[in-house]
Formats: structure tokens, C-alpha cells, sequence
């Protein structure tokens, strides 16, 4: 039995363009970034989630969860609410609550930090439509025993990417020691989280 670096540079490639996109989950860990709160456990809860997602949709759980009724809808309409609500928090922070600099904000305990980790990560449908659905569709086209390193890629994409995101972040703190740039930070959040709800939503009827 021989194997192939193929496919580990096909998983790394598909699990990087999932997660490298905007997104609400990266919009979060660059704002810990910049305030530098919490930053190792944040990122190692996001890989470690895709890591168990990955290996369990490389290991054929993807059949399964496509055989359960109505998951999808209730996986959709759930992040839309988790995301209509961080968006219209982050629209009301842009119009109404004057920006601190960036020394001045108050710090976000550990507990309610990984809180919010937990949402963005495990509310999102896309989490679960990416890794459990589209990557186990994809490792399906990987011989049998070349699956494991496919699957391998894809987690080395998260486990450089997020790291990268949340350490890398600190390059854009003079940027941030403008208050000002704080309330655009919210705009974009707000556009994007509200945006992706709509979608989230739109696709659910248009499908149902």
C-alpha cells in the first residue's frame, strides 16, 4: 500500500478556503486579537472542534447526519437568530456607545469569552454543512486509505489558520488605537452577521 501527499495538500487546500473566508467566527477572534484577551484557548476550542467535525465526516458520520430529518432547518434557523442578535448588538455599539481606546476597554472574563466562542463556532449551520457535508462528500472521491491524510490536511488548515488570525491580529493595533476605527470594526461586523442571517434564512425557504 503506497500513499500519496496528494491528498493531504487537497484536504489542507478545501479546509483552508472554508474557513479563511469572512465570517462572523473570524470576525470574533479578531477582535480578541486586537484586545489580546483569552487568544490560546479561543483558538484551540475552534481548531479542536473542526479537528473532531473533520475526522468524524472523513470517518463516514456524514451519511448518518444526512439521514436525520430536518437537521439542517433547525441548524439554520438557529445560527440565523444567534447572528440577527450579534448583529443588531454590534449595530447598536456603532451607533450609540462612544468607542474606549483600545487600553481602555474593560477585559472579557475567560467564562463568557469561550461563551461566545461556543456560539459563533457551534451556532453556525455552515460549521456542520462544510465539515460533515461537503468534506465528507469530498474524502468519499480519496482512496479508502489515503482518507486519514486528506483528513489531516483539512485539520492543518485550521490548526495554522486560527492561530494566525488571533496572534496575527496584534499587526493591526495602531490601526485600532483610533476609537473611531472600533465603530467602523462594528459597522462591518454588523453588515456581515446581518447579511449572513439573511442569507441563512433566504436559502431556508427557497429550499424548504
Amino acid at each position: 500500500m503506497t500513499y500519496s501527499i496528494t491528498p493531504l495538500v487537497t484536504g489542507f487546500c478545501l479546509g483552508a478556503s472554508l474557513i479563511i473566508a469572512v465570517g462572523a467566527q473570524n470576525i470574533f477572534i479578531l477582535r480578541q486579537g486586537l484586545k489580546r484577551e483569552h487568544i490560546l484557548p479561543i483558538i484551540l476550542f475552534c481548531s479542536g472542534v473542526d479537528a473532531l467535525l473533520i475526522s468524524a465526516s472523513v470517518s463516514g458520520v456524514s451519511r448518518f447526519v444526512q439521514a436525520i430529518p430536518h437537521l439542517t432547518d433547525i441548524l439554520t434557523y438557529g445560527g440565523a437568530g444567534f447572528l440577527l442578535w450579534q448583529g443588531g448588538r454590534a449595530l447598536h455599539n456603532m451607533l450609540t456607545v462612544t468607542p474606549l481606546p483600545l487600553e481602555e476597554q474593560p477585559r472579557q472574563s475567560l467564562q463568557k469569552s469561550m461563551m461566545m466562542t461556543a456560539g459563533f463556532t457551534l451556532l453556525n449551520p455552515h460549521l456542520y454543512l462544510d465539515t460533515l457535508l461537503l468534506m465528507g462528500s469530498v474524502s468519499l472521491t480519496q482512496p479508502l486509505h489515503e482518507r486519514p491524510l486528506f483528513g489531516a490536511g483539512a485539520i492543518l488548515a485550521s490548526f495554522i489558520w486560527f492561530p494566525f488570525l488571533g496572534f496575527g491580529a496584534r499587526i493591526l493595533k495602531p490601526f485600532f488605537t483610533n476609537p473611531l476605527s472600533w465603530r467602523v470594526l462594528d459597522g462591518i461586523t454588523a453588515i456581515i452577521m446581518l447579511s449572513l442571517a439573511g442569507i441563512l434564512i433566504y436559502h431556508s425557504t427557497l429550499f424548504s
